[in-house]
C-alpha cells in the first residue's frame, strides 16, 4: 500500500527536496515487508488493456514501455504475483535485456474514463515461453495469440499506491465511446423511418 510504497521511494534525496519546498520532510512509519494485493486491485488489473513498465539500463538509464492487449491480459496469480505473456515484436528486447542487469520494476496502470491509476513496485523475471508451455497457456490472454508468445514475465509485488484523480484527462476507448453512441444511433434509425413513412404516406 502506500506507506510501504512511499517509504521506498522516499529517499534522504527527496526528503531533502521535500523540507527545502515545504519546510519539513514527511514521516513514514515503519511498514511491513510487502503489500499482498487486494480485491480492489485485483478487479482493477482485470479491467486493464494497457499499462506501462520501467525498468532501468545496466548503466543506470531509465527506460518505460507501454504494454497492450486484451482487458484483464495482466494476470493476478496470486496476492503477490502478477504474470504476462509477451508476444513477438520489433525484437529490440530493451526490457528483457534491462532485467537482466536489474529486476526492479514499476507498473503503472491508468483508467482514463474514471480518472484512476495504480502504480506497482516489485521484481520481475523472464522466462522462455518454450520452455514453460503450461505457463504460457495460462497467461494466453486470446486463442489466437498463443502462438506468438515468446517470453513470459513474472513479477512479484513489493507494493503498490492509488494515485489521486487530479490533472487526469479523462479518454475513452473506441469500445466506450460505442457503447454509448450506439443507442443515440439507434434511437435516430428509428426516428429517420418513422418521419420516411409519414413522408411516404403524405405524398
Amino acid at each position: 500500500m502506500a506507506g510501504r510504497f512511499l517509504e521506498t521511494y522516499f529517499t534522504p534525496e527527496v526528503l531533502a527536496a521535500q523540507a527545502h519546498y515545504y519546510g519539513r520532510p514527511q514521516v513514514i512509519p515503519p511498514q511491513q515487508e510487502q503489500d499482498p494485493l487486494g480485491t480492489e486491485e485485483t478487479d482493477f488489473i482485470s479491467r486493464r488493456d494497457s499499462f506501462y513498465m520501467a525498468t532501468v539500463t545496466g548503466d543506470g538509464w531509465p527506460y518505460l514501455q507501454h504494454r497492450g492487449g486484451p482487458p484483464g491480459f495482466l494476470r493476478v496469480l496470486g496476492p503477490q504475483l502478477l504474470g504476462f505473456a509477451d508476444f513477438r515484436g520489433n525484437r529490440q528486447l530493451l526490457t528483457t535485456g534491462n532485467l537482466a542487469a536489474s529486476d526492479r520494476v514499476l507498473l503503472f496502470l491508468m483508467d482514463y474514463p474514471h480518472r484512476e491509476r495504480l502504480k506497482i513496485l516489485g521484481h520481475a523475471r523472464v522466462l522462455d515461453g518454450r520452455e514453460h508451455p503450461d505457463l504460457a497457456d495460462q497467461l494466453t490472454p486470446a486463442p489466437e495469440l498463443r502462438g506468438k508468445i515468446e517470453r513470459l514475465f513474472l513479477i512479484r509485488v513489493v507494493s503498490f499506491d492509488w494515485n489521486c484523480p487530479q490533472y487526469i484527462t479523462p479518454r475513452h476507448t473506441d469500445a466506450e465511446v460505442e457503447a454509448v453512441v450506439a443507442p443515440m444511433r439507434r434511437r435516430i434509425a428509428e426516428l429517420e423511418a418513422l418521419l420516411a413513412g409519414r413522408e411516404s404516406r403524405g405524398s
